[in-house]
């Protein structure tokens, strides 16, 4: 144990942009940090409250009281949670909608944000959520007046289980005197964005048993209509492949989702960097420390940001995600798959890229007549709907302009990656584009591949912009 704290010690030590180094404690930490909870590892002594540690201590020294005197053998930090509104019910739900809430200068869209996520939502679906909010600020006469408004308007939801309005109590806060300014911040910003990490983890920490899986919103935040059913069908159709974070808006911390089992890994993770960098940066860690490289993003998008006032110092934030839509319910969920294709790539454009959820693209040299695209699937799977767009604005003629989209079945493998054996043909590209519905009525058998094949030789290159698949869900779902 004296190797990590004198670890700790030299975290104090490094230059503010010294990036590399800090990643390595990142990665050191983090390991550490697993096997803490996996083992059910606890410190020996007295349970203290955090302004009881000592009267200065160092960034770091806090740190190491606050982790030692929070952590407990289940994973979870031992804080005694104020309930302000409801409390949990003892059946699990699918799905924990979380929101952390300060007074702001300007503006205040809390209540606009339950409101949406409850009205957005049918009668079926509210059944499977449950929303908690952490009233996180410190003034308690503001608390206990908003308290009264969502308790006036939003009261069957909360008699029925389905919202809680919770609070921890200022003194398990670490201090917020003295932090590091990294990245040049002003004072008053860095204590901001550090204490939000201190109200995000232990929001996290409150919602680990609620539910199966955990979304994580801001307060001022516009739903679309049936998101969850939206949501349900991605997270079905990923079953079998691994995740840490799925998300559902480009924006900040929001619609950013979850396995539940992770929230106490995560919420130890802001407390242990809080005063590093803002949240959104610090999830981009955490989720590549877990092994999800890339970014796992849907489109359209679930949720809309609609403040126009920020919670920090009341300044201008009228950030919009173009890619919201009000009915998202049609939301494309690629199948986990295998991506092979024999066109010549341009330089790191790969087959992959038309097949993420991130704006990227495939980008190959000319084609020519029999080259193929393919997409081998995880596991056989029925698909609704295909619609795959070639080319892109700055580039016009980098279309297909002359292809068939084929789907196949009987996987084999062969030197070259597996391949089906054999394909029925849906149909032919026009003006680089094609869109072929009720898929699953034109073929009797569950789909292992989707290939694009090129059915004559372009001078053009080639650019495949998106591939995006709706797979059928079983009646159960």
């Amino acid at each position: 144990m004296r190797l990590v704290w004198k670890s700790l010690d030299k975290m104090r030590c490094l230059r503010k942009r010294s990036t590399i180094p800090f990643l390595g404690f990142l990665i050191t930490f983090l390991l550490f940090l697993n096997l803490y909870i996996e083992d059910g590892y606890v410190l020996e002594g007295d349970k203290r409250q955090l302004r009881e540690t000592s009267v200065h201590p160092s960034s770091s020294e806090r740190y190491v009281h606050t982790f030692r005197d929070l952590s407990n053998s289940s994973g979870t930090i031992n804080v005694t949670y104020r309930y302000l509104a409801g409390t949990p019910l003892n059946r699990k739900k699918y799905l924990t909608i979380g929101l952390s809430s300060v007074k702001r200068k300007r503006g205040n869209y809390l209540l606009e944000t339950i409101k949406s996520i409850f009205d957005q939502s049918s009668y079926e679906e509210l059944k499977e959520i449950v929303v908690v909010v952490h009233l996180a600020d410190f003034d308690l006469a503001w608390c206990e007046n908003l308290v009264q408004e969502i308790t006036r308007k939003f009261a069957h939801h909360i008699i029925a289980g389905r919202l809680l309005v919770i609070q921890a109590p200022e003194e398990y806060y670490p201090s917020l005197d003295g932090l590091k300014r990294n990245y040049n911040d002003p004072e008053d910003r860095v204590r901001f964005r550090s204490k939000q990490n201190v109200d995000y983890a232990f929001l996290l920490n409150f919602c680990t048993n609620l539910s199966h899986f955990y979304m994580m919103l801001e307060d001022d935040v516009r739903c679309s209509r049936n998101f969850l059913t939206a949501l349900k069908k991605v997270i079905t159709s990923r079953e079998g492949s691994y995740w840490v974070m799925l998300e559902f808006s480009k924006l900040g911390y929001i619609g950013k989702l979850y396995h539940s089992r992770d929230l106490p890994r995560l919420a130890h993770f802001l407390l242990m960097f809080y005063q590093e960098m803002p949240c959104d940066w610090l999830l981009i860690h955490f989720r590549g420390l877990l092994a999800q490289k890339d970014v796992i993003r849907f489109k359209p998008s679930l949720f809309q940001h609609m403040g126009y006032y920020s919670s920090y110092k009341g300044a201008e934030n009228k950030l919009k995600d173009d890619d919201f839509e009000e009915d998202s319910v049609d939301i494309p969920d690629n199948p986990p798959a295998s991506l092979y294709t024999n066109i010549n790539v341009f330089e790191n454009y790969d087959a992959t890229k038309a097949y993420s959820t991130v704006d990227e693209y495939f980008w190959g040299k000319p084609p020519s007549t029999g080259d193929f695209f393919v997409i081998v699937f995880n596991k056989s799977t029925k698909i609704s709907k295909i619609k795959i767009s070639t080319g892109s604005d700055d580039r016009l003629n980098d279309i297909l302009h002359h292809g068939a989209l084929e789907v196949g079945e009987k996987l084999v493998g062969t030197k070259k990656g597996k391949q089906c054996s054999s394909y029925i043909t849906l149909g032919e590209f026009k003006n680089g584009n094609i869109e072929v519905q009720d898929v699953d009525h034109k073929i009797a058998f569950d789909i292992e591949c989707v290939r694009v094949v090129v059915t004559a030789s372009q001078k053009e290159w080639l650019i495949i912009r998106s591939i995006s698949l709706w797979t059928t869900q079983p009646p159960s779902q």
